[in-house]
């Protein structure tokens, strides 16, 4: 698939790895819808990109929202040809601390968003794809989803995190052998340490402390590091099934 012909939705567009892809894409000549949370930081990248985006609110564990975005997406876009999935969150918690047992509900939140709202974004876009005229090799819809390299190495703190992120791995297989036969391809990024928002509000020396953790290039992976690899994935049709870390080589210490 060209960059041209893209109609993409983006979760979590509004800042970071999202943002990222969301510019990535009105620069190759596509277009764009970006789904978040906040309105108002969402209201504001859409006119910041121009008039190639589009900006739908919507909470990726709300079905009935995500359906319906979807739509108004298709609608305003003309189709849906890409989505990118880059909602999600990365609270830690120990699953026992100091204040006791992690509570359950904390644990389902997670899941709720980064497992169960990945889930919804694919399937509600995989409808709309499904409905696109074959183009090369008979490609309707390409489906990215993002895990963490936590999916693999996870820390201390990170028993629901990771479980929400291995998911996501565990999907992409089976989800890329379904979606096969309607021409949709799926592919998953497991990204390492990147400067998203929330690392970005740490001090510079503990961003730096943190960048040194990774083996080379030894510093913190951009988002548009991120939005080149979701680029490639876009054009080269015989990227499917599979998860790639992008994380300069590193490996999560226990903590």
């Amino acid at each position: 698939m060209q960059m041209q012909d893209v109609r993409a939705v983006v979760t979590g567009g509004a800042s970071g790895l999202g943002r990222a892809v969301a510019e990535s894409v009105v620069a190759g000549g596509g277009r764009v819808a970006l789904f978040d949370v906040n309105e108002e930081a969402g209201d504001t990248a859409a006119r910041a990109l121009g008039e190639r985006a589009v900006f739908c609110k919507a909470d990726v564990t709300d079905e009935s929202a995500v359906e319906s975005a979807v739509q108004v997406a298709s609608e305003r876009m003309g189709g849906v040809s890409v989505a990118v999935n880059c909602a999600g969150v990365g609270w830690p918690r120990r699953l026992v601390g100091k204040d006791g047992p992690m509570p359950v509900e904390f644990f389902r939140k997670v899941v709720e968003i980064n497992l169960v709202g990945t889930l919804l974004v694919c399937r509600a876009a995989a409808v709309a794809m499904q409905r696109n005229a074959p183009g090369a090799d008979g490609e309707r819809g390409v489906i990215v989803m993002t895990a963490s390299v936590a999916a693999f190495d996870g820390q201390i703190g990170q028993v629901a995190y990771s479980a929400s992120k291995g998911g996501v791995v565990g999907m992409t297989l089976p989800m890329a052998r379904e979606l096969a036969s309607s021409g949709i391809r799926v592919m998953t990024i497991a990204p390492g340490i990147f400067k998203t928002p929330m690392v970005a509000s740490l001090s510079e020396e503990a961003q730096v402390s943190l960048g040194k953790q990774v083996p080379f290039p030894p510093r913190l992976g951009q988002p548009t590091e991120y939005a080149q690899l979701v680029r490639q994935i876009i054009e080269n049709p015989m990227l499917n099934g599979e998860t790639i870390r992008l994380d300069g080589a590193i490996r999560m210490a226990p903590r």
